[in-house]
């Protein structure tokens, strides 16, 4: 049983650091280049969509950690276990005080309500973005090793 909790845990933490990978990397770049309002038209769309399923894929992925370190506790592993646990609270707490403050605003940007200085917000999330990936990389990566 705790094998499968373990792959499943990894599984859903690796496919929400794939998809925040692919934030940070391509979408963002994407719409960037996209002419005229489209890229901020792909962006509000992108900050109501994910803004709306990424709570629950961190909190998910954090209560499933948890339980992996409780259950796991006296294996091997199990301080990489706990320290991806720490690391995926540190992507929570960033994500509630850095980038959803930001993210709440640009979804309800229009091309007529932009706030002066709307694409210094814009990077300033993808800054913050980009750290976060780097933490929940960081903690995929203990998971992985974990398993091992």
């Amino acid at each position: 049983m705790l094998n499968a909790l373990e792959v499943f845990t990894t599984v859903v933490v690796g496919v929400m650091v794939g998809v925040e990978f692919c934030v940070a990397v391509f979408v963002s770049a994407i719409l960037a280049g996209l002419p005229g309002e489209d890229g901020l038209r792909g962006r509000t769309h992108g900050a109501r969509l994910l803004g709306a399923v990424m709570p629950f894929w961190y909190i998910g992925s954090l209560v499933l950690v948890a339980v992996w370190a409780v259950a796991g506790r006296h294996h091997d592993g199990a301080g990489l276990v706990v320290t991806a646990a720490a690391l995926l609270i540190l992507s929570v707490v960033m994500s509630i005080l850095l980038l959803v403050p930001i993210n709440n605003r640009v979804k309800t940007w229009t091309a007529d309500s932009l706030p002066a200085d709307w694409k210094q917000q814009t990077k300033r999330w993808d800054r913050f973005h980009y750290v976060r990936v780097a933490v929940i990389i960081a903690a995929f990566a203990l998971l992985a090793a974990a398993l091992a």
